[in-house]
């Protein structure tokens, strides 16, 4: 089990180098020095390879071109103190045939001349930047929201009715009315029958008004005196 794991280690390991080894050939960058210019004394002197190389990006990799007429100029690196003095004794590295490609192997800076007498008086040199390979992080992945579920119906909420009023009607009142009761006697009526009593009670007083049985005879005789008079 050890070993297994141990073989697998070792296959993703060489898989890493491969992949960096591939990723830096893909990225290097192809530089020709000077562009249409070459590699030559410059009509401006150093100032000409200053501002070239200000515009461009040197990352480990890259590969500069010296393009130069062969005879005439050299390309060679060297040190500071070489590049400043324009010394071409012991030079780091030393080409004399064009076109000359050198790959940048290490970061800092580097600088390089042309060992033709007085051609880096002149102006003939250059001086470059390196970087490292920048290193892109790795991407964390992103979990996908997932899509919103169909086919469910939105949430309706019921609206409640609106309650009645609850006033209760007040019904009419029904407390019944007592009748009043008549005013006038009985015996005070003219169509009240007569009184009839027995014994020894007493009649009662007729107040001056004459008996209906005693009107009713006089009345007919009346009738009876006038039809003889006819």
């Amino acid at each position: 089990m050890a070993s297994s794991s141990a073989s697998n280690l070792m296959v993703f390991m060489a898989i890493m180098v491969a992949s960096m080894q591939l990723y830096g050939t893909l990225a290097q960058t192809t530089h020709v020095v000077g562009d249409t210019m070459g590699w030559t004394i410059p009509q401006g002197g150093a100032t000409a390879y200053t501002t070239w190389a200000s515009q461009q990006t040197f990352t480990v990799g890259d590969i500069l071109v010296f393009n130069f007429t062969n005879g005439a100029h050299d390309v060679a690196e060297v040190s500071t103190a070489a590049y400043d003095s324009c010394t071409s004794t012991n030079p780091i590295s030393l080409s004399t045939t064009s076109p000359t490609s050198l790959t940048l192997t290490t970061a800092g800076t580097h600088y390089y001349i042309c060992t033709f007498t007085s051609h880096c008086q002149i102006g003939q040199k250059l001086t470059i930047n390196v970087s490292t390979l920048a290193t892109t992080p790795p991407t964390t992945p992103t979990t996908p929201t997932p899509p919103p579920t169909t086919g469910t119906p939105p949430s309706i909420t019921p609206t409640t009715p609106a309650s009645p009023p609850t006033t209760t009607p007040t019904p009419p009142s029904t407390t019944p009315v007592e009748p009043c009761p008549p005013t006038s006697s009985p015996s005070s009526s003219p169509l009240s029958p007569p009184l009839v009593t027995s014994g020894n009670a007493t009649p009662p007083p007729s107040n001056g008004a004459p008996s209906f049985t005693v009107m009713v005879p006089a009345t007919l005789l009346a009738i009876g005196l006038v039809y003889l008079n006819y």
